[in-house]
């Protein structure tokens, strides 16, 4: 395949919640509400695992991830970010460490360390985990009620417990990819099937409910999170032999990436983001030598553009909306909560006719009633509050301009770190 950005505009095969499960279990407006009101349970057992074992394996993490490696913890995780040379986001993904010479990678940030593995003593394997979120005000009580020996309580963030469910004994990492306080459930394939009965079964009397592919995505917009082949295109392209090496490897369900929306991207190029851009700056560590850190370093200290949430004008988008209905020439269908067909969907953001950022992951949220988007913005610009328009529309199609405001990312409170006690003996809203 040809990579450029005509093909790269061509309509995918497939949908990006198919990856998730169902699309809808109850409807994705209820869905919307369970990791505020009561918990949830969502499959994201479609991220590749890759376990690094050897005298070598932190050399290598340490020499192509952004993160500092030092007091890395055993049953600590890390939000791991690889870059290119210029900064620019190959992969990232949640690294474990589970021994002295033993961690894992979850997401795509395992090919990358394969590919780079000669020359290190360091064995790099495939792994086939299951991975359940299980996050909301009443998540706690329900992983206590399936393991109450469980020591829970006293997990810190981004670190891992043993957790004892239908029998098996799992992991449990403490996350927040909802906002909410949560554990992510981890560990072999073929004992999933167990612990997501075990989850359900238990959650049944508290209001759990599972999370489709329609509502999925929200989840990440809500609380800021940034998301490969959504928010930014890996920086893979320019790299022939990775390429090669990743496309030969990735899963035969992976899709690849397309781009949508009215930012005039001339080149692939046009769509990579560096870690400071999403957000991610604060975990940029000049402690060590590593693969980009020169260009992020001198990026972290004078930042050109930050993330931020943009919230959509409801009379604008509802005109979008109408259109289709309405007039013969429609604006670019616009679709809800989101986009199901694996875009990055980047639509220019404009103040006076100047573009002044780019607006990805455009989504309508039940809980807040707003559609709103992420959106990497020039600095002198990003202050909430301030009023801008983004360009609605594919190119070739009649472009409706949105007016928005500029909301703090994450967009919800987070409360992801708060203190777990807060949750034991929480009832439904």
């Amino acid at each position: 395949m040809t990579y450029d950005i005509a093909s790269m505009r061509a309509t995918p095969v497939g949908y990006a919640w198919s990856r998730f499960g169902e699309p809808e279990y109850t409807d994705w407006m209820d869905e919307n509400l369970s990791w505020k009101q009561t918990c949830y349970i969502g499959d994201w057992s479609f991220l590749w695992q890759h376990r690094l074992t050897g005298p070598g394996a932190l050399q290598l993490i340490s020499d192509f991830t952004v993160n500092t490696m030092a007091n890395f913890k055993i049953g600590q995780s890390k939000h791991a970010i690889h870059t290119n040379a210029d900064g620019k986001v190959i992969h990232e993904g949640v690294l474990t460490r589970f021994g002295d010479e033993e961690f894992v990678v979850h997401g795509r940030g395992g090919f990358w360390l394969a590919h780079h593995a000669g020359g290190y003593d360091v064995n790099v394997a495939k792994e086939d985990w299951f991975i359940y979120q299980v996050s909301g005000p009443l998540s706690i009580g329900l992983l206590q009620k399936l393991d109450p020996s469980a020591d829970l309580l006293a997990t810190r963030y981004m670190h891992v417990t043993p957790l004892t469910v239908a029998g098996h004994r799992i992991h449990a990492l403490r996350q927040g990819m909802s906002g909410e306080l949560g554990f992510e459930l981890q560990g072999p394939a073929e004992i999933g099937a167990d612990v997501y009965a075990a989850v359900l079964e238990a959650g049944a009397d508290l209001g759990i409910r599972r999370m489709g592919g329609r509502v999925a995505p929200t989840n990440h917009l809500e609380a800021g999170y940034p998301t490969i082949a959504t928010d930014y295109i890996p920086a893979i392209f320019d790299d022939a032999d990775y390429l090669a090496f990743f496309m030969a490897n990735m899963p035969a369900y992976a899709l690849p990436a397309y781009i949508a929306g009215s930012y005039p991207g001339g080149r692939i190029e046009d769509y990579y983001r560096s870690p400071v851009e999403l957000g991610w700056g604060r975990v940029v560590n000049g402690d060590h030598d590593f693969l980009g850190r020169e260009a992020l370093l001198a990026e972290k200290a004078a930042p050109r553009r930050v993330l931020r949430t943009l919230e959509w004008d409801a009379r604008d988008v509802a005109d979008v909306l109408s259109s289709l209905v309405i007039d013969e020439d429609h604006y670019t269908f616009m679709e809800l909560p989101r986009d199901q067909r694996g875009f990055m969907w980047a639509d220019r953001v404009e103040i006076d006719g100047r573009i002044v950022g780019v607006a990805t992951s455009r989504g309508f949220s039940y809980w807040f009633r707003k559609t709103l988007s992420l959106a990497t913005l020039d600095l002198d610009i990003a202050d909430v509050g301030t009023t801008l328009d983004v360009i609605w529309g594919n190119p070739g199609d009649r472009e409706k301009s949105v007016r928005a405001r500029v909301a703090p990312s994450p967009y919800k409170e987070p409360r992801g770190r708060g203190d777990l006690r807060d949750a034991v003996g929480a009832r439904p809203a």
